[in-house]
Parts: structure tokens; sequence; C-alpha cells
């Protein structure tokens, strides 16, 4: 029919000038054509109203609700619908089938089928749409949830992000229907598109999200590797337990509490103990997970990866979760000075601060390491005396005893200080303080 060959030219010219457009049910539309009246027929596509009045000049703007355009052509009316452009909406929600124009002819001739009463014309609005506004203080999708929720996918994310970030709850009809989409979330958003909104998300409110992530079963599809910390438990203090995924997000709470703008730390703290799904040990009553940091170094670069995430965060994260430990023992000199040496050991040490935090444990070797840190600033040459402890007491004449240990320190500090720089200055010094000191 002519009509339908001026429609296939329409949508022709869209399409050389790089956009999509097509004829809606272009079947229906055959069937319930009245020869008797003024054809129409019914096109979506992806431009606005703008761009169809560059390449056809005669549009108007029918103000119908729902039509982009209007175009009136060889006695032909056409309108124009928005086509789907989310690329995260269900399938079945792409391609417009029916259109208010469709549905009344088929209600006319009595041909309406009941599950068509109300149908989703696609929408090209913008992606910030979909939720109404923040006057209950939840977080609410607009019009039927789960219908809503079909047509971009990616809101189901969203709504979990401003839930987040605004510590405010998804209102409950909207919660089920990301809870009841959570594997078609999984199935149709892209890792891009979910990993971008992620990185919206404020540091403050990064366990949040990832708790809001776990109780909606997105995350079981996303990090199964995290997920399943939920059922790892752990001694915390005094022969309580916890899981590692409660201890993680508390991890990241107290992290991020000292470090607000980190958002690559605190990643590294939502991966610092996934190596203990790998490496627990049930052995004398109790837990073990001995090497987690090293295995958990190996999953977190195995999940960023599969995150897409760039090489250069790959790294560091791994590098964190890899020497997340090294602070958590009392270090020696050589020991602290090997720390210091390592990249992001600030990062380190805040992630340590973060752990004992969350365990409510005594910062015992914490303050050790930073004194040692303090020292540490001294050349490794200073940490030696000049004079050892034979040596002392070849020139004080003094026998092995206390005393010689108590020179050897105010020597040392001496040298630190800079008063001793020579073994006859040091000579010097240590004959002078046996005799102030009385130790002769």
């Amino acid at each position: 029919m002519q009509p339908f060959k001026d429609a296939i030219g329409i949508c022709k010219t869209i399409m050389r000038n790089g956009y999509e457009a097509y004829v809606i049910n272009s079947r229906m539309q055959q069937m319930i054509m009245d020869p008797d009246q003024e054809a129409e027929l019914d096109i979506a596509t992806e431009l606005d109203f703008d761009g169809l009045a560059r390449l056809f000049h005669e549009v108007v703007d029918p103000e119908e609700t729902g039509v982009v355009a209007m175009l009136k052509e060889a006695g032909t009316v056409f309108r124009f619908y928005p086509a789907d452009t989310a690329d995260s909406s269900h399938p079945d929600e792409t391609q417009a089938q029916l259109t208010p124009r469709i549905l009344k002819r088929l209600e006319e001739r009595g041909e309406l089928p009941i599950n068509l009463a109300s149908p989703f014309i696609p929408s090209s609005s913008p992606r910030d749409e979909g939720f109404l506004e923040l006057e209950t203080g939840e977080i609410c999708f607009s019009g039927i949830p789960d219908d809503t929720l079909r047509r971009e996918y990616l809101l189901g994310i969203k709504a979990l992000r401003f839930a987040a970030n605004n510590g405010t709850s998804v209102e409950p009809n909207s919660w089920m229907a990301i809870v009841r989409s959570a594997q078609a979330i999984l199935d149709y958003v892209s890792v891009a598109d979910i990993v971008d909104e992620w990185r919206k998300v404020m540091v403050g409110s990064m366990a949040r999200f990832v708790r809001l992530l776990f109780d909606a079963q997105i995350l079981h599809g996303l990090i199964p590797e995290v997920a399943a910390l939920a059922r790892v438990r752990q001694i915390k203090r005094d022969d309580v337990e916890e899981t590692v995924l409660e201890h993680t997000l508390e991890v990241m709470r107290c992290y991020a509490e000292e470090k607000r703008f980190d958002w690559y730390g605190t990643l590294a703290c939502l991966f610092h103990d996934v190596g203990k799904l790998y490496t627990a040990e049930w052995t004398d009553e109790k837990w073990s997970f001995h090497y987690h940091h090293r295995v958990g170094a190996k999953i977190a670069r195995k999940i960023m990866n599969r995150l897409q995430f760039a090489p250069k965060h790959v790294d560091m994260v791994a590098h964190l979760v890899r020497h997340h430990k090294r602070f958590d023992v009392m270090l020696t000199d050589k020991g602290i000075r090997r720390f210091m040496a390592l990249d992001e050991y600030p990062r380190i040490m805040e992630m340590s601060k973060a752990n004992i935090e969350a365990r409510g444990a005594a910062y015992t070797e914490y303050n050790h390491n930073k004194k040692m840190m303090e020292r540490a600033e001294t050349p490794e040459e200073m940490l030696e005396p000049l004079l050892n402890g034979n040596e002392i007491m070849e020139f004080t004449g003094l026998k092995p005893g206390p005393a010689i240990g108590l020179i050897r320190e105010a020597l040392l500090q001496a040298q630190i200080a800079g008063d001793v720089s020579s073994v006859p200055e040091a000579v010097d010094f240590v004959m002078d303080y046996t005799r102030k000191e009385h130790l002769g």
C-alpha cells in the first residue's frame, strides 16, 4: 500500500542521517486501516521534534500526549513517537508494538485484548526521570514500579545510589520491584553503567550502597566473592562472632570517616578480606585465614578486571589488599623502614586503623609502629652507636651490666641529636657520661 511505501521512505531518510526509525507494528496498522478514511500511520524514531523539523520542514507539533511530531504528506498523516533509547530496558519493551491511536481503533472494532489495556509506549525521556520527588523522604519509582523498572533497569541501581547518598530508604513497592528484577538488572544493565553509577556514590555512603546491593540480591551476581562473605564467620573480640561481610562494611565505614574523599581506598577496604573466603580453615575449634591478604590481592585483581576498572586502579587496590596486614604487628627498625618504602603506605596505615576500630581492638601495635616511624626519620647509619658494648667497657673499665646499656642508649641519642659525630667524640662522651652519672 502506498502509505506504507511513503512511511518506509520517511524511515530511510531518517536512517540515512544516522538515526533509527521504524514503522510501528505495520501488520496491525494495515489491518485497522479504513480505506474510507484518511490514512494514518505511526512511526517510532529517536529523533526529537527539532531533529525531525530539519529533515521534514512540514512537521508540526500536534500537542498529543506521547507524540513527538506529526507530518501530513501525500494524503497520509504520519505520527512520530519516541523510540526506546535506553540500553538497559527489557527486550520486550524495546520495540513499540502499540500506540494510543492503534489501541483506540482496536477498541472501536471490539478487538482489544485485555492484556493490552495498559500498553507501554517506549520513551526517550532523560535518564533521571522515573522517580517521584523526595517529598516523602523515600526513593520511589513513578507509575507502576515494575513497569517503570522494565523500561530501564539501570533505574534500579540509581535508586540504590540515591538511597545510599541521601541516607534514606527505598519505598517498599519500589524496593520489591528491584528485588524481583535483580537478575534482570544483571542481565540487561552493562557492567560499565553499573560501575559508572557506583562511582557517583559518596565515600561516606559506600558501605551503605554495598549493603543495599547485597540486600537487593544484586551483589550476589555482580561480586559473588564479596556476597559470599556473609557466610564466613570469624571472632570479632571476646569470643563474639561476626560475619566477614559485616566486618568488611564496618571497616569501610570507619575508613571513610577518616578519609572522606578517598574512593579507591574505601574500595580497597571492600576487598581487603575477600581472601578469607578461599583460605578459611577450621582448626582447634576456631577459624583461621592464613595468607588471606596475598590470596585476596589476586581475587581483588580478578574482580576489578571483571568490572572493567582502569589497570592503574586495579594495581593500586590489589597492592593495598596485599599489604593491608603489614602494620598490624610490632615492627622493628628495619621492618618499619621496609614498610615506609611501600607505595601508598599512608593508606595502608589508615586501613589498619579502620580495622582496629571495626573490631573494637587495642591500638598497642599501631601506636608502637607510629613511634617507630618517628625514629625511622633518622638516617639508618645513626641507629647504631659508634661504640659497641665491649668498647664501652674497655674505655670505662666497667663490667657487664645494666649500666652498659644506659651508656649505649645515651650515646645513640647524642649521635641522633648531632652532639657526637666521630669515634673520638664518642669516647669523650662515654667517659664524661659515666663520670656525671656516677656509673664508674
